[in-house]
């Protein structure tokens, strides 16, 4: 019947104007489609069906893990630790954490089997081997207009 009413309104336009209108070129150049409205794979899909399917093809799952665990770092140590220590990278199954000072560099250490086991039960599909945690390290002195060659100052942490 669609196709009885828009062979009628193209013969009407060109019956009465002799021109035939640019959506109607465009019509009759595009092929048409076979899909009805209840065909298979027309259905609707869950946005969380379709999210998890486009993850899973492009095998993000990893990256999207390692993100959690970043963002949920302070849910795993706490807090107060967390301002004072934060993940920085994750390579070769080694999670790296740089700590505010030395101190909290030391003491993590010493508590690295507890939070290694800890992330390691939340988050099993990373499979984090060892935590190293990094001290900040002393400022350079090469830099400047005025430095000079060779060991800078030797009694600075004497």
């Amino acid at each position: 019947m669609s196709d009885y009413a828009s062979n009628f309104y193209r013969e009407l336009l060109k019956t009465f104007s002799g021109k035939t209108s640019y959506e109607q070129k465009k019509l009759r150049l595009k092929p048409k489609s076979n899909s009805k409205p209840f065909d298979k794979d027309r259905d609707p899909v869950k946005l969380s069906a379709g999210i998890d399917e486009i993850v899973g093809q492009f095998n993000w799952n990893s990256q999207l893990s390692k993100a959690e665990l970043f963002v949920s770092w302070p849910d795993i140590v706490g807090p107060h630790v967390a301002n004072a220590c934060k993940p920085t990278n994750l390579n070769n199954s080694i999670l790296h954490v740089d700590c505010i000072s030395t101190a909290w560099a030391t003491q993590m250490r010493l508590m690295a089997v507890q939070v290694l086991e800890e992330v390691n039960q939340n988050y099993p599909d990373l499979e984090i081997k060892e935590i190293k945690f990094h001290a900040p390290q002393a400022p350079s002195w090469k830099k400047g207009s005025r430095s000079v060659p060779g060991r800078g100052p030797r009694d600075t942490y004497g």
